[in-house]
């Protein structure tokens, strides 16, 4: 099949059954997309600091945070522990955080960021308003998609 053959619905099918199923009629497609090119967006700043965008929005909660359980921590960033445990790991090994048990509960492990990691914040400051520039959305219409983002997060699970 040459990229000029067009394809053709088999006679007799009602395609109204199958609207449905037409990318274009899908929500979840330019969610999914639009996250993919923000997150791509985000790589030369994120290359200057030496971090991912996983690793970025996990120093975003430790920065705030400080220190946080990593249940907590996944519930946050909305990662289960197998996605989450490498990125901290990673953060680790870089001298960003720690990971201790908790004197409290052997059972949870407590994620404290370290001097270095909370000194890696003035690198990543800008960040934000750099994106900011990227987006071009007036600050109502970022409030409203936040919004909305927000409510589907909240309907789906």
């Amino acid at each position: 099949m040459s990229g000029n053959d067009e394809v053709k619905p088999v006679s007799g099918v009602n395609e109204e059954k199958y609207e449905a199923l037409k990318l274009g009629n899908q929500i979840c497609f330019p969610l999914y997309a639009c996250a993919k090119e923000i997150i791509r967006k985000y790589k030369p700043y994120l290359d200057d600091i030496d971090l991912t965008y996983t690793q970025y929005i996990t120093m975003m909660v430790l920065w705030e945070k400080k220190s946080v359980n990593v249940k907590t921590l996944g519930e946050c960033l909305y990662l289960d522990s197998g996605t989450l445990t490498p990125v901290l790991k990673k953060l680790e090994s870089k001298g960003y955080i720690t990971r201790e048990r908790s004197n409290e509960d052997e059972r949870n492990l407590v994620v404290t960021i370290t001097k270095e990691g909370d000194e890696l914040r003035d690198k990543a400051v800008d960040i934000p308003r750099n994106m900011g520039t990227c987006v071009k959305l007036s600050a109502e219409e970022a409030k409203t998609l936040y919004e909305l983002l927000y409510k589907i997060i909240g309907n789906v699970r």
